[in-house]
């Protein structure tokens, strides 16, 4: 059983038990809350470049289905649990954690006080870290020294184009894709629309020649604040489409309309976090997974308005513009994994398409 160290850059050390790949990585270490649904979150591309920490103590317990990936691969740069379970067990499951990280060359370690590693994640904030076989001075200087990309979408692999065998409807949507869970373009599928998947540097002009009847900006990783490349693009669509922006794509939506972005200090990863509609009251917990978010004071002058919020702190969690059928959540919807009270907003979404082509038709 290999031994191998968690370097954080304020020189803390977590000293545990190597398992998956023995690769020494660096990122951004981050905590998620859930209790189920590693998999998913370990294959999500808004992880990319983020080292993984999962504060439930047992994880692995049901192996591993490759049905149900967010991605072909993982995408967090390494997994930090307390303890991997030895004997998984479920009918669906086709490997285990431990030799699934092995074969896609993911890091892991256990064996440690996952506890103790996130109070200090939520009294410091993210952090950069390393995983190494050895804690020397001069790895110590390294992380100090490490700068982190701020943008991440170059690296993210683009999701496979849905199948389009169950298109029931005469709508097609366009899906620019920041770092899109499949799961997102899984519940647009399911409601029988044709999906188009389009990276993030597609022009207007490109999306536009293939008349869709409404947008969705993906989820993804990275700072929103440096992808302002991207913000003409939504500028453009917006102004001819119902749009729905969705995680980063609400952060890049909340930049395009004027808003802008901050850099939270241990952000919302989790599958429980409370978001209150504002016009009627209404509550739900939602799926959530991002450091950065719009700033309230920054919205003053827009056309943006605030449709929701989250509970305990009272970050924004949704956005609309006052003139076009146009919005952003900063939750997923897709709830893959995470409760399923916000799926609805996905049939909003294409109800104000349909509503949008009728009245183009009339």
């Amino acid at each position: 059983m290999m031994r191998r160290h968690l370097i954080l850059e304020n020189g803390s050390v977590y000293t545990g038990t190597a398992f998956g790949a023995t690769t020494s990585v660096a990122g951004e270490l981050v905590f998620n809350t859930g209790m189920t649904g590693y998999q998913e979150s370990i294959t999500d591309p808004s992880y990319i470049g983020q080292i993984l920490v999962f504060t439930y103590p047992l994880i692995g317990n049901y192996g591993i289905c490759a049905e149900d990936n967010e991605a072909p691969t993982p995408s967090a740069s390494a997994v930090i649990v307390h303890e991997i379970a030895r004997r998984p067990s479920n009918w669906r499951m086709s490997t285990t954690l431990p030799a699934w990280a092995a074969e896609y060359g993911l890091p892991g370690l256990t064996d440690i006080d996952t506890r103790a590693l996130t109070k200090e994640l939520r009294d410091h904030g993210s952090m950069k870290a390393m995983l190494v076989d050895e804690v020397t001075p001069a790895i110590k200087s390294q992380l100090q020294s490490l700068s982190l990309p701020r943008n991440q979408v170059a690296s993210h692999q683009p999701v496979l184009s849905p199948n389009q065998s169950t298109v029931t409807t005469d709508l097609t949507i366009a899906v620019i894709d920041f770092g899109a869970k499949a799961s997102i373009v899984d519940a647009l599928v399911r409601r029988g629309v044709k999906v188009t998947v389009y990276p993030p540097d597609v022009t207007a002009e490109q999306v536009l020649a293939e008349r869709p009847d409404g947008v969705l900006l993906s989820n993804g990783p990275g700072d929103p604040a440096s992808m302002l490349a991207s913000l003409p693009l939504i500028r453009r669509l917006q102004a001819q489409l119902p749009l729905m922006g969705i995680c980063l794509g609400h952060q890049l939506f909340a930049l395009a309309n004027g808003a802008k972005t901050y850099k939270m200090k241990f952000g919302h990863r989790g599958f429980n976090h409370a978001v209150k509609r504002l016009t009627d009251g209404q509550l739900a917990f939602t799926a959530q997974n991002h450091g950065y978010a719009v700033a309230q004071a920054s919205l003053a002058g827009t056309d943006l308005v605030v449709t929701h919020e989250e509970i305990n702190d009272h970050t924004i969690e949704g956005l609309r513009l006052k003139n076009r059928p146009a919005f952003s959540v900063q939750f997923h919807p897709d709830a893959t994994p995470g409760p399923h009270d916000a799926s609805a907003l996905f049939d909003d979404f294409l109800a104000s398409v349909v509503t949008e082509k009728e009245q183009l038709h009339a």
